[in-house]
């Protein structure tokens, strides 16, 4: 059996609280509580809402949940309960409660849960104008549940109010990026991509998979040097494929976006993949994503093709693209950061 997370044992804690005829559940984790809400609230049609594509299949496997993933909510009419885990990142935070705002019935009830090292107590500040009445529910295992009724509704939402543009200045070039908020490094450059630009050995064409695409900077980059590429994005987020379609269609480029977990979704072989890839799920440290990553990457790749990364130094990665690959090499290294090259023969 899966194990709760702290959030979801308080969620559960107060289960009088979770019946309504539909309810929408999001930002939820893979950790049983959809399954839990179903025997809780047997008759209502339960929604599940996520950015993120993993937890998405995740909810899938529920008869009774029908599951979403998209950049902004799906339009849902006379919701009686919206119950919204609360994120890592308080920007993020404020445009998704717009987003349920602006898709509230006339006595849609909203449920806040989150770990207080998460940040969930700036959720009363945050929602202080629009809630004519808040509580707080419970609160247990460092979390914190609340109540919000009455709240003010959106006329509309549109995630274009959101994008953040910024300038990128890299191995002497000069660009402008889109961002959303709760992508990765939202609004700049982050140190690590940085140094793998600077180093980073463009081919003159070919199939190129950009894996953890964030707001599409490094396909960008590419793209800007050697406009022939075929650039294909990936990203579990379908907020970071949002923020690199917008930033490519800025710089005039096309290219092929996957929804992924990890590369379960890719079916094209490529000459060569580079990745700024990521350690973290929600507020954890997760290596097994770049682990995984890095030994299927092999498999995704044409005879020759190169792979080319950036991780922090302290992450031990270079037995696993040994394992994996016979030709290896570290590019440069730092105190923080390292960028590693490996070619299938």
């Amino acid at each position: 059996m899966q194990k709760l997370s702290n959030p979801s044992l308080l969620l559960l804690r107060n289960e009088e609280e979770l019946h309504g005829a539909k309810v929408l559940v999001i930002n939820h984790n893979d950790d049983g509580f959809l399954s839990e809400l179903t025997k809780v609230n047997p008759t209502a049609q339960i929604y599940a809402f996520s950015y993120n594509f993993a937890d998405h299949l995740a909810a899938t496997k529920y008869q009774n949940v029908t599951s979403f993933v998209n950049h902004s909510l799906p339009n849902i009419d006379n919701l009686d309960l919206v119950i919204y885990y609360y994120p890592k990142s308080k920007p993020e935070a404020n445009m998704m409660l717009t987003n349920i705002r602006a898709n509230l019935g006339e006595a849609t009830r909203l449920l806040v849960v989150g770990e207080n090292k998460g940040g969930v107590k700036s959720v009363e500040k945050q929602l202080k104008p629009y809630a004519q009445a808040s509580y707080k529910l419970d609160s247990a295992k460092h979390c914190i549940l609340y109540e919000f009724n009455e709240l003010t509704a959106e006329d509309s939402f549109d995630i274009a109010n959101y994008h953040h543009t910024f300038n990128v200045k890299v191995a002497e070039k000069n660009f402008a990026a889109i961002s959303v908020p709760g992508v990765f490094n939202h609004g700049k450059l982050d140190v690590g991509t940085e140094l793998l630009l600077n180093h980073l050995t463009i081919p003159n064409k070919g199939d190129v998979l950009d894996f953890g695409c964030g707001a599409g900077l490094i396909a960008t980059f590419m793209l800007n040097t050697q406009p022939n590429l075929s650039l294909y994005c990936l990203d579990v987020s379908a907020l970071a494929l949002y923020a690199s379609e917008q930033t490519l269609k800025l710089n005039g480029h096309n290219g092929q976006f996957i929804l992924s977990d990890g590369l379960t979704q890719v079916t094209t072989k490529f000459d060569m993949i580079v990745s700024n890839p990521p350690f973290h799920t929600g507020l954890s440290t997760d290596y097994s994503i770049a682990e995984t990553f890095l030994a299927n990457a092999k498999h995704m790749m044409k005879k020759g093709a190169n792979l080319q990364i950036v991780a922090n130094s302290f992450l031990k990665y270079p037995p696993i693209i040994e394992q994996h690959f016979a030709h290896f090499k570290t590019e440069i290294k730092n105190t923080k950061f390292a960028v590693y090259q490996a070619q299938k023969v």
